[in-house]
């Protein structure tokens, strides 16, 4: 029999509380209608007439019946959502578990890297130390050559400021003595004074040119960019308010009189003007230029 034909023949018996029930139990409550119907019908033929003794028990027997299958229909309902809620809660375990993993992983390279960044910065550190030990064993080892070579450096640039007086007459000479010098009045000491106001002066004496040059304020210079060998280049003076230049740059007189002698040179200057102004006229000349 069908479900519907089975659920037809108990409403036909009277019996309800049977749309949620299974074929299964449609059946057994079909048996029992049945069963009931049969021994009511046994009481009828035998009992007093007119009772009918089974109505009752077939009657509490539904409403059972109907209270077993209203408490049966909620726990049904809550194993299908069970079943149906199992898988999602899986998957979600999965997913949890995956992404634990994945942090964890993450965790690991991260402190692998750091360790790793640890040790090359920890290398660098002593290889650099150790280059730079090594640097300093070296400039130790190649200091006192140094010093050796510097000494002997020493002893032969002292002759050049203690060189031979000039010629006679206080001035140097040579092929390329000019007219100019020719012409001017030497002065071979402090002793020595001009001619008349206006007069050329030359001179190679040390303390005669630098009464000149305190007189005036003025500090030996040289033209920066003109420095050759580890020595001054071009002579100068800086005299406040004369010939000022960016170029000029200070040395001391250690300096400017190693050059002055070693290039042989003469000072023509002027201690006054024709009117007897104080003159600041200067220049150096060398006598073995062919241009002076």
């Amino acid at each position: 029999m069908r479900v519907e034909d089975i659920r037809g023949q108990l409403r036909k018996r009277g019996v309800s509380g049977i749309s949620a029930l299974r074929k299964p139990e449609l059946v057994k409550q079909l048996v029992r209608s049945l069963r009931s119907g049969a021994s009511g019908a046994a009481r009828r033929s035998t009992g007093p007439a007119g009772r009918a003794t089974g109505t009752r028990a077939s009657a509490g027997r539904a409403a059972a019946t109907k209270k077993s299958a209203s408490r049966a229909a909620p726990s049904r309902a809550k194993a299908a959502l069970a079943n149906k809620s199992a898988p999602a809660k899986r998957a979600a375990a999965k997913k949890t578990t995956a992404a634990k993993k994945t942090t964890a992983a993450k965790k690991t390279t991260a402190a692998k890297k750091t360790t790793a960044a640890k040790k090359t910065t920890a290398a660098k550190k002593t290889t650099s130390a150790r280059k730079a030990a090594s640097a300093r064993k070296v400039a130790a080892k190649k200091a006192p050559a140094k010093k050796a070579s510097a000494r002997p450096a020493a002893k032969r640039a002292a002759p050049a400021k203690r060189t031979a007086p000039p010629a006679a007459g206080g001035i140097r000479t040579g092929r390329g003595t000019g007219r100019s010098v020719r012409s001017s009045q030497v002065i071979s000491s402090t002793m020595d004074r001009p001619e008349r106001p206006g007069r050329s002066l030359i001179t190679a004496n040390h303390e005669v040119i630098q009464r000149w040059a305190r007189a005036r304020g003025a500090k030996p210079a040289t033209i920066a960019g003109t420095e050759r060998d580890g020595r001054a280049g071009v002579l100068t003076f800086n005299i406040p308010g004369y010939r000022e230049s960016s170029r000029i740059r200070e040395i001391t007189w250690d300096e400017w009189f190693y050059t002055f002698d070693l290039r042989r040179l003469n000072l023509i200057y002027q201690e006054q003007l024709r009117d007897g102004r104080p003159s600041n006229f200067f220049r150096t000349e060398s006598p073995d230029r062919e241009d002076g």
